[in-house]
């Protein structure tokens, strides 16, 4: 799945800087060089071409990590990327078992596999709660499970040495194979969860997220919080998290990662230590495929507060395995970068920001996933600009699917993601949730080695007609929560036809 739209931000910024040969704080002579220069404000593009450091810079030199692929005697597949530097392991095991599987659990079993990952470092057949606590800290090892709709993940980061490892790798093997899913701590549990779900009430930006989700998705498993809700939670029991225990955590329904200081042979060994008594079990079923909205649908939820947030959006795209699939989700990569990035360059930013004063930022993007992950914007306004924002952030997506956007849009940002690349595996951790990434959706292994390539054979007709094919605003679902109805006495304004 995607990165958020702030990590992009802060993934760029450290990748210019990078480029430049720049601290983040400039000196004071190089303030007054870059002012006395002949700067258009309003044309931040320009402005870049005028600093002779960009102009000259060579492009950078990138290895990707080199990827190991092997299988457990169990059967499940493992990426390894041997990383020396530190005497670190970080192990990932993923399930295809995220809060979409819920409902086959017990149709209003919301909030089941969130229980199980919460449940599974809470005591095993041997170790008591405490105990198990104990444990993980006496070797100093980060040991954890979460669950996602799409994934459920298992992680430990350890020691490399034989003394922290093969403990921990025992530890991880115990949780998977041996939870107790005590009732005395579901009860805790379900307790403390309830009294998040009543705060999360009280916050706009989560109401919107999950009124999007419900009616985007309707009765697909994507519509219903990772969490549960209010009604789904007191009513979990210990056989729900039994039974999807011993359906989907299993060698069958699962892929790993390793990155860390290991060679082949030991990391062959680990993977076997940890998965030998995972049964084999079966593989999750394939995702029913979500329906599009076939027409417009705006919801309105009063919320008392001076702000109004809004979430707009449609039904995106699955996780593309295939390498034209590929391509093209990468054409509309870079063609949304430029309408909705996060950065002030970005079309919406510039407009409803900069230009109108609606907002302290406006940013969306795609969320690719098992089956069709959402494509969503979002931006939180003041009470009375609410509907006007919206008609402005509207016209900013109508204009730029008509007229498309620039060549030079386009080559700054194919720059700044060739630039921001190395990021994703610049540290142990970010090399591991990639592997992790790539293993899960089955991406083959030249993936990384391929992304330079794919931004490369990006051209402005392949970005323009990809954002055309995409995105249709004339049947965006919109939804705000705030003071005031923006609908209520409006008219939207009528919109020139696309091309």
């Amino acid at each position: 799945m995607p990165k958020t739209i702030q990590t992009r931000r802060v993934f760029k910024a450290a990748a210019l800087s990078l480029l430049l040969g720049l601290s983040v704080a400039a000196t004071a002579e190089e303030n007054r060089s870059v002012q006395s220069s002949a700067v258009d404000k309003e044309a931040p593009i320009h402005a870049l071409e005028t600093l002779s450091s960009i102009k000259n810079a060579k492009p950078l030199s990138v290895t990707v990590p080199k990827i190991e692929e092997f299988t457990t005697k169990s059967g499940i597949k493992v990426l390894l990327v041997q990383t020396p530097t530190l005497p670190i392991v970080d192990v990932a095991l993923r399930f295809n078992a995220g809060s979409a599987r819920d409902g086959e659990i017990r149709p209003t079993g919301f909030g089941i596999a969130g229980m199980t990952a919460a449940m599974l470092t809470q005591g095993t057949k041997t170790l008591t709660e405490d105990d198990f606590t104990k444990a993980a800290e006496t070797l100093g090892i980060n040991l954890s499970s979460t669950a996602y709709q799409d994934m459920f993940i298992v992680s430990l980061r350890s020691l490399s040495d034989d003394e922290h490892l093969l403990p921990a790798a025992d530890l991880m093997s115990q949780m998977l194979t041996e939870p107790t899913f005590d009732s005395t701590i579901l009860e805790r549990n379900k307790s403390r969860q309830l009294v998040g779900l009543k705060q999360q009430k009280q916050d706009p930006a989560y109401l919107a997220a999950i009124a999007f989700s419900e009616a985007l998705y309707g009765d697909h498993p994507y519509a219903h919080p990772t969490v549960g809700t209010l009604e789904t939670v007191p009513t979990i029991t210990k056989e729900d998290l039994t039974k999807f225990w011993q359906r989907y955590l299993v060698a069958n329904n699962a892929s790993m990662a390793i990155t860390g200081n290991v060679t082949r042979a030991q990391a062959e060994a680990l993977a076997n230590r940890i998965t030998k008594d995972l049964p084999k079990g079966q593989a999750a079923s394939t995702l029913p495929e979500p329906q599009p909205l076939t027409a417009p649908k705006h919801i309105h939820i009063p919320f008392d507060s001076s702000q109004t947030t809004v979430i707009m959006g449609q039904l995106g795209n699955k996780r593309a395995t295939d390498p034209k699939a590929q391509q093209e989700q990468t054409n509309f990569a870079v063609g949304n970068d430029v309408l909705a990035g996060g950065d002030f360059n970005a079309r919406l930013m510039t407009e409803v920001r900069q230009n109108l004063g609606y907002t302290y930022g406006i940013s969306g993007g795609m969320s690719p996933m098992l089956t069709r992950g959402p494509y969503q914007i979002s931006f939180s306004t003041r009470n009375d600009k609410a509907r006007a924002a919206i008609d402005a952030s509207l016209k900013v997506i109508d204009d730029t699917l008509t007229n498309g956007i620039t060549q030079s849009e386009m080559q700054l940002t194919k720059d700044s993601l060739k630039n921001s690349f190395p990021m994703s595996f610049s540290s142990n951790a970010s090399i591991n949730g990639t592997l992790g990434m790539m293993n899960f959706y089955n991406l083959p292994n030249d993936y990384l080695a391929n992304y330079n390539r794919r931004i490369d054979n990006v051209t402005l007709a392949s970005v323009n007609q990809s954002l055309r094919s995409n995105l249709n605003p004339d049947k965006f679902l919109i939804v705000t929560i705030g003071k005031d109805n923006p609908w209520e006495n409006k008219t939207k304004p009528t919109k020139k036809k696309r091309r």
